[in-house]
């Protein structure tokens, strides 16, 4: 059953992390990791399908994106005791396959899952040069088995316009996707 994002406000600043990046094991803060125009932090994982449908649209999007000044930073937090396929070394395999060129970093705790309020994958937040939220949700309209093809035109949208420096049109749609998987006792009440 698919899992909706809840909203964050609007100008919340990114909320910081150190966390270690699944290909290399290094730790890797925001601040490291952070772009010029802007940064966009996801929050991913290997076995949803709705991760698996959007795949080739976020290498393709980070292929346009990163050039123009936006980090893509990717955040796995699901519980790989109860999920295998989301453990850190299968998270780098699958990013590698998928041609993701960007960080993917695992969340053990899930406490930056819960500052940023993440309820699915995939969910995007778009945050301007400020470090300031300016949009939250998904990457477009498309669904798995749906007819609406992956274009990534509401999350190229406000990349845009955080390349020009002015807050995107529409503050995005509520994320659909596999719930995180949360560890045991570890689920977060976001009311």
């Amino acid at each position: 059953m698919p899992a909706a994002s809840p909203p964050l406000p609007l100008g919340t600043v990114a909320p910081d992390f150190a966390l270690p990046d699944v290909r290399t094991g290094a730790s890797r803060r925001l601040d490291d990791l952070v772009g010029e125009r802007g940064t966009i932090v996801f929050f991913t994982c290997n076995h949803c399908p709705y991760v698996k449908h959007v795949r080739a649209g976020v290498a393709a999007f980070a292929a346009d994106y990163v050039p123009r000044g936006v980090a893509l930073v990717g955040i796995a937090a699901n519980d790989p005791d109860r999920y295998p396929d989301d453990a850190p070394e299968a998270l780098a395999r699958e990013a590698d396959a998928a041609g993701w060129r960007f960080p993917i970093l695992f969340d053990a705790s899930q406490a930056v899952a819960r500052a940023y309020h993440a309820a699915c994958t995939p969910e995007f937040y778009v945050f301007d040069a400020g470090r300031r939220l300016v949009y939250h949700g998904r990457i477009d309209a498309s669904r798995p088995g749906g007819a609406v093809p992956v274009t990534g035109d509401e999350l190229r949208a406000a990349a845009d316009a955080v390349v020009a420096g002015r807050a995107p049109a529409h503050p995005g749609h509520a994320a659909i996707g596999c719930g995180i998987k949360w560890r045991p006792g570890n689920e977060p009440d976001y009311r």
